[in-house]
């Protein structure tokens, strides 16, 4: 009787697929690095961060993020305190243009090379689009010269090219999780429009901004599936987020991604999107703690929000700045990002 032949681990596949050739996983192959036993993250980790300096380079994209309008968003994202149709306690508020500047200022001084404009909506209307432009201008004229990016829902054609106009270099639009999950997520729009805004995107020159959340319910199937979806788009920079379970919303009872399942999404998205920028964005700090981020840090990530998020608290960016000291991750200089 032959011997079935000895299966090659997974790991020793992505040492020759993406760290020397720079191909992502499959979507098999993900879903295997997913379900490595917790004492084999360090090893993980370890073939990320090679990856991760292999294929993008040491130096880390910092970022801060606005929100120009809060709160009073029609859609129904289960995971989001923004939503009106939740009782959850944000309120719909507006920013003015001299609190954009403001804030612009602030995130430049930290050393950060983008400041992302947030709104919650379905998508820009005519007095958003034209309060964006404003912004957009007045931070000019205060002489700040950082990169600026958008988030403001879904866009046509003709608001595509406004922005491009404007001198909106990237775009953010998360695809939130994988297609097969969304329904369980969102019921008001579909992953379809939110693909066809992110193809507009790409088409009209912007860099593609694009990720999603951990934690909302999905199989470890369905993670894979998500990364291997983010991949076929080639989005520029992947922002990885890890459910806050905020109150009043549909999600305000589910746990919080434990520390180890955590490391592993990161090791295993990194080895999915070799040559991605991929950000710690929001719930790293509920998620990791201190020590768990800078294991993140090393094990494949390469940008990061400093500051507060959108409706959540985040640490102070001076921490994070330090951490980055601390490691020897050198910050993306602005001329490079250009």
């Amino acid at each position: 009787m032959t011997a079935a032949p000895e299966q090659i681990d997974v790991l020793d596949e992505a040492r020759e697929q993406v760290l020397e050739r720079g191909v992502g996983l499959s979507e098999a192959q993900v879903l295997k690095v997913l379900e490595l036993p917790d004492d084999r993250i360090p090893e993980l980790l370890a073939l990320a961060h090679e990856v991760r300096e292999r294929w993008c380079g040491p130096e880390v994209e910092v970022e801060g993020i606005v929100s120009l309008k809060t709160g009073g968003c029609p859609e129904d994202c289960h995971f989001c305190s923004q939503s009106g149709q939740f009782p959850s306690p944000v309120r719909s508020a507006w920013l003015d243009v001299p609190g954009l500047v403001r804030a612009a200022r602030q995130t430049r001084e930290t050393g950060a090379t983008e400041f992302c404009i947030v709104a919650a909506v379905r998508g820009p209307d005519k007095r958003l689009l034209s309060q964006v432009r404003d912004g957009i201008k007045a931070i000019r004229e205060d002489g700040n010269d950082i990169q600026i990016a958008c988030s403001l829902g879904m866009l046509t054609q003709e608001q595509v090219d406004e922005l491009v106009a404007m001198g909106v270099h990237r775009y953010n639009h998360n695809l939130e999780t994988a297609r097969s999950h969304f329904p369980n997520v969102v019921t008001t729009h579909s992953w379809e429009e939110r693909w066809d805004t992110l193809k507009m995107i790409r088409d009209a020159g912007m860099e593609v901004c694009c990720g999603g959340i951990i934690g909302m319910g999905e199989s470890l199937a369905q993670r894979a599936e998500f990364a291997v979806q983010l991949a076929e788009l080639e989005p520029d920079e992947v922002p990885l987020n890890f459910l806050i379970p905020n109150p009043g919303t549909p999600y305000e009872n589910y746990p919080v991604v434990e520390g180890a399942e955590a490391l592993r999404t990161v090791g295993a998205f990194r080895l999915a999107l070799p040559r991605t920028i991929l950000r710690f964005a929001g719930g790293r700090e509920l998620t990791f703690g201190d020590l768990g981020a800078k294991q993140g840090m090393l094990g494949g990530i390469n940008a990061i929000i400093v500051g507060n998020y959108l409706t959540n608290l985040g640490r102070p960016a001076q921490q994070d700045l330090e951490m980055l000291e601390e490691l020897s991750m050198p910050i993306k200089a602005l001329s490079q990002t250009l």
